[in-house]
């Protein structure tokens, strides 16, 4: 059984999903198909993360990190407004506790302010007024950070877009695809599809998808948990802003945070070990053949070996408890042991190099008649209405 349509997306993620309204609203007339395994859209990386807007503080300038989240702030609070999702602009404070932090934070403020970053410095005094119950010697505040609930986001987005003339298959897991001639052949496991046009945005699997259509990704997903708490006992106005380590250069991961959630309350998280499952959010979550995937790959081992004091660090803070509330009270030292309840894990899907280098930016792999999202980390979710028109824009000049 066969069925045909002009452009094809695999994978019902916030940027599936933003790419498909995208898409449809340059060209209304066009068929345009979701394909999504799960039954909901948005059911990993998308429903599984802070909830943060994250402003573009930290990204080199120049890449596509920096400015698809410059353009995504505005852009998610846009759609947010229109229908009526809630979001809230906090502002984040990048909190230094010592002298050599003080350090790193300033090139910090440097570069977020070569990507054209509204930021401020705050002095010590500054800090305690802002934030009682947090301990810096300074801090970078950055007023355009908020939070929202990305899942809802990309339901709303799939609502939109059923309801405008597009079709989702939920349900329907890619098998293989091929690309010939004038068309692109996509295998599932009920059907087969003919499209004019394909998008991929497979998240952890997609490197998977890139080699199912006979390309070479150039890099393996190495999916990393990161592990949260919600934090009990402490009161409503705990802090008012979302509170942020100085990242370490040396580390490839931002630390820990205190997030305030949009439902109410607060997150602390994550950390950053390895799943032994692509989707692997508990830990007894075991997946024999994602494990050999990660395991016989050569770069994995090289990006050990280059990180061995990070991949320590992150370890000891998943074993002990004590060891991550140990980062927590670097900046906030009235929370308690008691206070750290169980909450749900996100999966990172982490794009490594076969040198072990970890990539940074947002890839794409583009083909004739494909357009693969490799690697889209974290701000992906607040980049992915920029992200989706950048996609139309590659898409377009194909069929052009």
């Amino acid at each position: 059984m066969t069925e045909t349509t002009d452009i094809l997306i695999i994978g019902g993620g916030i940027i599936g999903m933003a790419t498909a309204l995208e898409l449809q609203s340059r060209d209304p007339a066009a068929r345009i198909t979701v394909l999504e395994k799960e039954p909901t859209p948005a059911t990993h990386q998308s429903g599984h993360n802070s909830g943060v807007i994250h402003a573009g503080v930290y990204y080199a300038p120049g890449s596509m990190k920096a400015r698809f989240c410059r353009e995504g702030v505005q852009a998610t609070e846009a759609f947010c407004t229109e229908h009526d999702i809630p979001f809230e602009r906090l502002g984040k404070l990048i909190v230094a506790t010592d002298e050599t932090e003080l350090t790193r934070m300033q090139a910090l403020g440097e570069r977020a302010r070569q990507n054209g970053i509204v930021i401020e410095d705050v002095d010590e005094a500054s800090l305690r007024r802002m934030e009682p119950h947090i301990n810096g010697v300074a801090a970078l505040y950055s007023p355009s950070t908020g939070i929202t609930d990305y899942k809802r986001i990309a339901e709303v987005m799939s609502a939109l877009f059923i309801a405008r003339g597009g079709n989702v298959r939920f349900g329907a897991r890619v098998v293989s695809g091929e690309e010939r001639g004038g068309s692109v052949s996509v295998t599932t496991a009920q059907k087969r599809f003919e499209a004019g046009r394909v998008v991929t945005c497979a998240g952890l699997h997609s490197d998977r998808i890139i080699r199912a259509f006979g390309q070479q990704p150039g890099y393996r997903v190495v999916p990393f948990r990161g592990e949260f708490f919600r934090l009990l006992n402490q009161p409503d106005d705990l802090v008012s802003h979302l509170i942020y380590p100085v990242p370490d250069p040396a580390r490839p991961f931002l630390g820990v945070h205190l997030t305030r959630k949009i439902a109410g309350g607060f997150t602390v998280g994550p950390n950053a070990v390895l799943a032994f499952k692509r989707e692997g959010y508990r830990l007894s979550d075991i997946s024999p053949p994602d494990m050999l995937d990660t395991l016989s790959y050569g770069g994995f081992w090289r990006m050990l070996a280059q990180n061995p004091a990070s991949a320590a660090s992150e370890l000891t803070a998943s074993a002990s408890k004590r060891a991550y509330l140990k980062r927590i009270h670097k900046y906030c030292d009235r929370i308690a042991l008691g206070d750290l309840a169980p909450y749900p894990a996100g999966v990172r899907a982490q794009a490594v190099a076969p040198d072990g280098k970890i990539i940074d930016d947002f890839l794409f792999v583009k083909t004739a008649r494909c357009l693969h999202v490799g690697n889209a980390p974290s701000p992906a979710a607040t980049a992915a209405v920029p992200i989706a028109r950048h996609i139309a824009d590659q898409l377009l000049d194909q069929a052009a």
